[in-house]
Protein backbone atom coordinates (compact mmCIF):
# COMPACT_ATOMS: atom_id res chain seq x y z
CA UNK A 1 0.00 0.00 0.00
CA UNK A 2 2.72 2.32 0.75
CA UNK A 3 4.26 1.70 -2.43
CA UNK A 4 1.72 2.40 -4.05
CA UNK A 5 0.97 5.77 -2.71
CA UNK A 6 4.61 6.29 -3.56
CA UNK A 7 4.42 5.70 -6.72
CA UNK A 8 0.95 7.55 -7.54
CA UNK A 9 2.88 10.91 -5.42
CA UNK A 10 5.93 9.91 -8.63
CA UNK A 11 3.26 10.14 -11.05
CA UNK A 12 1.36 12.97 -9.89
CA UNK A 13 5.21 14.80 -9.60
CA UNK A 14 6.53 13.93 -12.91
CA UNK A 15 3.21 14.89 -14.18
CA UNK A 16 3.05 18.36 -12.73
CA UNK A 17 6.93 18.30 -14.35
CA UNK A 18 5.30 17.80 -17.50
CA UNK A 19 3.09 20.41 -17.01
CA UNK A 20 5.32 23.24 -16.05
CA UNK A 21 7.30 22.11 -18.96
CA UNK A 22 4.86 22.25 -21.64
CA UNK A 23 3.17 25.65 -20.42
CA UNK A 24 7.54 26.89 -20.19
CA UNK A 25 7.59 25.82 -23.80
CA UNK A 26 4.38 27.56 -24.82
CA UNK A 27 5.56 30.99 -23.33
CA UNK A 28 8.27 31.12 -24.80
CA UNK A 29 6.99 30.69 -28.75
CA UNK A 30 4.38 33.32 -27.48
CA UNK A 31 6.83 35.42 -26.59
CA UNK A 32 8.00 35.51 -30.01
CA UNK A 33 7.22 38.83 -32.11
CA UNK A 34 4.62 38.15 -34.40
CA UNK A 35 5.63 39.17 -37.61
CA UNK A 36 2.39 42.00 -38.37
CA UNK A 37 3.06 44.87 -40.36
CA UNK A 38 0.23 46.18 -42.19
CA UNK A 39 -1.10 49.09 -39.40
CA UNK A 40 -1.25 51.76 -42.53
CA UNK A 41 2.31 53.31 -41.44
CA UNK A 42 4.93 52.34 -44.02
CA UNK A 43 8.39 51.53 -41.65
CA UNK A 44 12.04 51.15 -42.92
CA UNK A 45 14.75 50.01 -40.86
CA UNK A 46 18.49 49.71 -41.59
CA UNK A 47 21.34 51.28 -40.56
CA UNK A 48 22.18 54.46 -39.97
CA UNK A 49 23.85 56.98 -43.24
CA UNK A 50 21.48 56.60 -45.91
CA UNK A 51 18.81 57.58 -42.71
CA UNK A 52 18.74 60.92 -43.68
CA UNK A 53 17.82 61.08 -47.31
CA UNK A 54 15.05 58.19 -46.48
CA UNK A 55 13.94 60.25 -43.77
CA UNK A 56 13.78 63.23 -46.33
CA UNK A 57 11.98 61.18 -49.21
CA UNK A 58 9.81 59.67 -46.81
CA UNK A 59 8.74 63.23 -45.84
CA UNK A 60 7.92 64.20 -49.68
CA UNK A 61 6.36 61.27 -50.08
CA UNK A 62 4.00 61.98 -47.36
CA UNK A 63 3.37 65.38 -48.33
CA UNK A 64 2.24 63.89 -51.57
CA UNK A 65 0.34 61.16 -50.48
CA UNK A 66 -0.43 61.19 -46.83
CA UNK A 67 0.53 57.66 -45.89
CA UNK A 68 2.67 58.13 -43.43
CA UNK A 69 6.48 56.27 -43.47
CA UNK A 70 8.25 56.06 -40.42
CA UNK A 71 12.66 55.47 -40.46
CA UNK A 72 14.21 53.12 -37.82
CA UNK A 73 17.78 53.93 -37.78
CA UNK A 74 21.20 52.87 -35.61
CA UNK A 75 22.87 49.75 -34.86
CA UNK A 76 20.73 46.60 -35.63
CA UNK A 77 20.73 45.61 -31.51
CA UNK A 78 18.51 48.73 -30.79
CA UNK A 79 15.47 47.92 -33.75
CA UNK A 80 15.49 44.30 -34.49
CA UNK A 81 12.59 43.50 -32.11
CA UNK A 82 10.61 46.11 -33.33
CA UNK A 83 11.71 45.14 -37.25
CA UNK A 84 10.41 41.69 -36.28
CA UNK A 85 6.96 42.68 -36.01
CA UNK A 86 6.26 45.34 -38.09
CA UNK A 87 9.16 46.11 -40.58
CA UNK A 88 7.58 46.62 -44.26
CA UNK A 89 11.14 47.20 -45.75
CA UNK A 90 14.15 47.15 -44.59
CA UNK A 91 17.34 48.77 -46.27
CA UNK A 92 21.35 47.52 -46.68
CA UNK A 93 24.07 49.93 -46.52
CA UNK A 94 26.23 47.23 -48.67
CA UNK A 95 24.96 44.22 -50.43
CA UNK A 96 26.84 42.48 -47.59
CA UNK A 97 24.39 43.64 -45.06
CA UNK A 98 21.40 42.95 -46.45
CA UNK A 99 23.15 39.21 -47.50
CA UNK A 100 23.30 39.25 -43.50
CA UNK A 101 19.69 41.01 -42.39
CA UNK A 102 18.18 38.40 -44.37
CA UNK A 103 19.79 35.45 -41.98
CA UNK A 104 17.70 36.87 -39.44
CA UNK A 105 14.45 38.47 -40.93
CA UNK A 106 13.04 35.66 -42.31
CA UNK A 107 10.09 36.84 -44.17
CA UNK A 108 12.00 38.82 -46.40
CA UNK A 109 13.64 36.66 -50.05
CA UNK A 110 16.69 37.29 -51.32
CA UNK A 111 15.22 37.61 -54.69
CA UNK A 112 13.36 40.62 -53.61
CA UNK A 113 16.42 42.77 -52.77
CA UNK A 114 16.91 45.56 -55.52
CA UNK A 115 19.79 48.04 -55.52
CA UNK A 116 18.63 51.77 -55.61
CA UNK A 117 21.58 53.58 -55.50
CA UNK A 118 25.40 53.30 -55.01
CA UNK A 119 28.00 56.26 -53.41
CA UNK A 120 31.67 56.02 -53.37
CA UNK A 121 34.36 56.30 -50.02
CA UNK A 122 36.03 59.23 -49.13
CA UNK A 123 38.59 60.66 -46.81
CA UNK A 124 36.65 62.98 -44.47
CA UNK A 125 38.52 65.32 -42.06
CA UNK A 126 37.94 67.86 -39.45
CA UNK A 127 36.09 70.98 -40.63
CA UNK A 128 38.87 73.46 -42.26
CA UNK A 129 40.86 70.65 -43.05
CA UNK A 130 43.38 71.32 -40.05
CA UNK A 131 45.84 68.59 -41.24
CA UNK A 132 45.87 70.02 -44.95
CA UNK A 133 45.09 66.22 -46.20
CA UNK A 134 44.91 66.55 -49.95
CA UNK A 135 44.88 62.45 -51.09
CA UNK A 136 45.01 59.36 -49.42
CA UNK A 137 49.43 59.61 -49.96
CA UNK A 138 48.90 61.83 -47.32
CA UNK A 139 47.61 59.04 -44.91
CA UNK A 140 50.40 57.15 -45.06
CA UNK A 141 52.65 59.66 -43.17
CA UNK A 142 53.85 59.01 -39.85
CA UNK A 143 52.04 60.84 -37.44
CA UNK A 144 48.36 61.39 -38.99
CA UNK A 145 45.72 60.22 -37.25
CA UNK A 146 42.42 58.21 -38.70
CA UNK A 147 39.71 56.47 -37.89
CA UNK A 148 38.01 53.52 -39.40
CA UNK A 149 34.76 51.70 -38.96
CA UNK A 150 34.78 47.58 -38.67
CA UNK A 151 31.89 45.67 -37.73
CA UNK A 152 33.74 43.80 -35.08
CA UNK A 153 32.41 40.53 -35.77
CA UNK A 154 29.54 41.67 -34.00
CA UNK A 155 27.86 44.43 -35.90
CA UNK A 156 26.46 44.53 -39.32
CA UNK A 157 28.37 47.62 -41.11
CA UNK A 158 28.75 48.86 -44.69
CA UNK A 159 31.84 50.22 -43.64
CA UNK A 160 33.86 46.60 -42.67
CA UNK A 161 36.76 46.43 -44.56
CA UNK A 162 36.47 49.30 -46.45
CA UNK A 163 39.83 50.75 -45.25
CA UNK A 164 41.60 47.79 -46.11
CA UNK A 165 40.21 47.75 -49.57
CA UNK A 166 41.37 51.20 -50.00
CA UNK A 167 44.82 50.43 -48.64
CA UNK A 168 45.18 47.34 -50.82
CA UNK A 169 43.94 48.65 -53.72
CA UNK A 170 46.98 48.99 -55.59
CA UNK A 171 48.69 45.54 -54.55
CA UNK A 172 51.05 46.83 -51.97
CA UNK A 173 51.15 45.62 -48.55
CA UNK A 174 53.37 48.94 -47.58
CA UNK A 175 50.61 51.11 -48.16
CA UNK A 176 48.32 48.59 -45.68
CA UNK A 177 51.11 48.41 -43.25
CA UNK A 178 51.36 52.38 -43.05
CA UNK A 179 47.92 53.16 -42.67
CA UNK A 180 46.88 50.58 -40.43
CA UNK A 181 50.26 52.16 -38.34
CA UNK A 182 47.82 55.31 -38.56
CA UNK A 183 44.93 54.03 -37.11
CA UNK A 184 43.83 55.23 -33.89
CA UNK A 185 40.40 53.58 -33.53
CA UNK A 186 38.58 50.59 -35.05
CA UNK A 187 35.43 51.76 -34.51
CA UNK A 188 32.23 49.69 -34.59
CA UNK A 189 29.87 51.15 -37.08
CA UNK A 190 29.27 53.90 -38.74
CA UNK A 191 27.98 56.36 -36.00
CA UNK A 192 30.43 54.84 -33.20
CA UNK A 193 33.27 55.97 -35.58
CA UNK A 194 31.45 59.49 -36.28
CA UNK A 195 31.70 60.01 -32.57
CA UNK A 196 35.63 59.12 -32.21
CA UNK A 197 36.54 61.11 -35.11
CA UNK A 198 35.08 64.19 -33.69
CA UNK A 199 35.81 62.99 -29.68
CA UNK A 200 39.60 62.33 -30.55
CA UNK A 201 40.11 64.87 -33.03
CA UNK A 202 41.50 62.51 -35.68
CA UNK A 203 42.61 63.69 -38.67
CA UNK A 204 40.95 61.77 -41.04
CA UNK A 205 37.90 59.68 -41.46
CA UNK A 206 37.81 56.70 -44.46
CA UNK A 207 33.62 56.45 -44.90
CA UNK A 208 30.59 57.08 -47.06
CA UNK A 209 30.68 60.47 -49.19
CA UNK A 210 26.97 61.38 -47.19
CA UNK A 211 28.29 61.67 -43.68
CA UNK A 212 30.37 64.49 -44.40
CA UNK A 213 27.86 66.08 -46.86
CA UNK A 214 25.18 65.78 -43.99
CA UNK A 215 27.39 67.23 -41.60
CA UNK A 216 29.07 69.95 -42.50
CA UNK A 217 29.24 71.74 -39.01
CA UNK A 218 31.79 68.75 -38.67
CA UNK A 219 33.45 67.73 -41.37
CA UNK A 220 35.05 68.30 -44.84
CA UNK A 221 35.34 66.11 -47.85
CA UNK A 222 38.56 64.95 -49.16
CA UNK A 223 38.23 62.60 -52.69
CA UNK A 224 40.45 59.76 -53.19
CA UNK A 225 42.18 59.34 -56.16
CA UNK A 226 40.05 57.17 -58.64
CA UNK A 227 42.31 54.40 -58.55
CA UNK A 228 41.32 53.88 -54.96
CA UNK A 229 37.71 54.87 -54.96
CA UNK A 230 35.12 52.15 -53.72
CA UNK A 231 31.66 52.15 -54.20
CA UNK A 232 28.81 50.42 -52.20
CA UNK A 233 25.33 50.23 -52.59
CA UNK A 234 21.86 50.78 -51.04
CA UNK A 235 19.41 47.55 -50.99
CA UNK A 236 15.97 47.57 -50.16
CA UNK A 237 13.44 44.33 -49.97
CA UNK A 238 10.33 44.10 -48.76
CA UNK A 239 6.88 41.43 -48.93
CA UNK A 240 4.07 40.23 -49.93
CA UNK A 241 3.11 40.55 -46.06
CA UNK A 242 3.58 44.21 -45.99
CA UNK A 243 1.37 47.47 -45.86
CA UNK A 244 -0.31 47.39 -49.50
CA UNK A 245 1.09 50.91 -50.09
CA UNK A 246 4.70 50.05 -49.63
CA UNK A 247 5.43 49.00 -53.30
CA UNK A 248 4.07 52.51 -54.38
CA UNK A 249 6.70 54.04 -52.17
CA UNK A 250 9.22 52.26 -53.30
CA UNK A 251 8.26 53.36 -56.79
CA UNK A 252 7.96 56.86 -55.70
CA UNK A 253 12.03 56.03 -54.19
CA UNK A 254 13.18 55.15 -57.99
CA UNK A 255 11.93 58.29 -59.36
CA UNK A 256 13.00 61.55 -60.02
CA UNK A 257 12.00 63.08 -56.96
CA UNK A 258 13.65 61.49 -54.20
CA UNK A 259 16.88 60.54 -56.82
CA UNK A 260 17.15 64.37 -56.48
CA UNK A 261 17.47 63.65 -52.51
CA UNK A 262 19.67 61.10 -52.87
CA UNK A 263 22.09 62.86 -54.92
CA UNK A 264 22.39 65.93 -52.80
CA UNK A 265 23.66 63.79 -50.73
CA UNK A 266 26.46 62.16 -52.78
CA UNK A 267 24.25 58.74 -53.92
CA UNK A 268 24.42 58.07 -57.39
CA UNK A 269 23.05 55.43 -59.99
Amino acid sequence: MKTHKINRYAVYFFSLITILAAAMAMAAVSGQPEYQPRDGVIRLYGAGGPHTALIRAGKQYTLKTGIPVEVIFGPEKTWTGNAKRNADIIWGTSEQSMTAFLQTYKEFNSAEVEPLFIRRAVITVQKGNPKQIRGFADLLKPGVRIVVTEGSGVSNTSGTGVWEDIAGRLGSLEDVKAFRRNIIAFATGSGASFKAFKEQNADAWITWIHWPLTHPEDAAVVELPPERVIYRGLTIVTNEKADETTRDFIAFLKGDEAFEIFRSEGWSK
